[in-house]
């Protein structure tokens, strides 16, 4: 029971990373039609920003401030200089153009920061252990960065559901020519989208900055996973991207604790521990290949 409830939390906590991310990239995705593979490099600038700042002042605060508007800022800039020509081509374009961003944006993350990765420690108010259950202590950064993801999820839902730019996002995912003509400056409210994309990221990096390796390339190899969790989820949806993430999460925690218990009862030693590694890594694909065959647009498509 122990380790089940230990690895339902990390299932929890990898969600909570994985819908920061996943959120403003499904927005811009299903919105504005540019396939982003920049998104990835925003969460690596909002990490290196928030270990850098807080490397020099000693303080979490300044980090997340400097995570935010790093993040924020780079993709604004972004859409301003490169994106916002390609809302009307070929998904090629935008693909080949924001892969290049990629390579820029690493050499010049390598310019600015510096080859060497940096450090960054977990916040003094958040270090320690909580006791969840008599005999499972679980890390406080942990518990805190499920809790940045739950006030994310609210956040944005009140954002989307209850505001006037909510609902001129959801007017312009549906009929973006109507909403010109009404006078609203479509332009403008993309820019504002991927800057909110960019937020999200550098929220994202600055949480997972103390527990995972900030270093260059980062962003690229959970960019994948964020693609799959607004697959799994349905593209444009909110509340897709929350319970994609919720379910890759848990089929990650879950998988890499049972998954080679499992074979090993089965299999010798040997081989369970090479093919549990193997079917770990592919059970998020499988568990999307098993949504798209019941549901082809997703679980909660914006759209149905």
């Amino acid at each position: 029971m122990i380790l089940l409830i230990e690895q339902v939390l990390n299932g929890l906590q990898y969600g909570a990373m994985l819908f920061m991310l996943a959120s403003g990239l499904t927005l811009i995705f299903g919105i504005m039609g540019v396939i982003n593979l920049t998104h990835g490099s925003l969460y690596m600038v909002g990490a290196y920003c928030a270990a850098s700042a807080v490397l020099q002042s000693g303080s979490f605060l300044v980090g997340i401030a400097a995570a935010l508007a790093g993040a924020g800022l780079y993709a604004v800039v972004i859409e301003l200089a490169v994106v916002q020509w390609l809302y009307r081509r070929d998904h090629l374009y935008q693909v080949l153009a924001t892969l290049g961003l990629i390579l820029f944006t690493n050499e010049a993350v390598s310019l600015i920061f510096g080859r060497r990765p940096p450090l960054m420690d977990i916040p003094p108010f958040l270090q320690g252990s909580v006791t969840v259950l008599p005999g499972l202590d679980y890390p406080l950064m942990r518990l805190a960065f499920i809790g940045a993801g739950g006030l994310v999820a609210v956040g944005l839902w009140l954002l989307v559901n209850h505001t006037r730019l909510g609902m001129l996002v959801r007017a312009g995912a549906d009929d973006r020519e109507m909403v010109s003509a009404l006078g609203v400056d479509i332009r403008r409210l993309y820019t504002l989208v991927f800057g909110l994309g960019g937020l999200l990221c550098g929220l994202a990096g600055v949480m997972a900055a103390p527990l995972l390796a900030v270093e260059i390339g980062m962003g690229e190899r959970v960019l994948i996973t964020t693609f799959v969790v607004i697959v799994i989820g349905g593209v444009g949806s909110i509340r897709g991207a929350l319970v994609g993430a919720l379910l890759v999460g848990m089929v990650d925690g879950l998988g890499r604790a049972y998954l080679p218990q499992g074979l090993q009862m089965l299999l010798p030693p040997s081989v369970a521990d090479t093919l549990s590694a193997g079917l770990v890594s592919a059970s998020i694909y499988v568990l999307m290949a098993i949504v798209l065959l019941v549901r082809p647009l997703g679980l909660l498509p914006a759209r149905s």
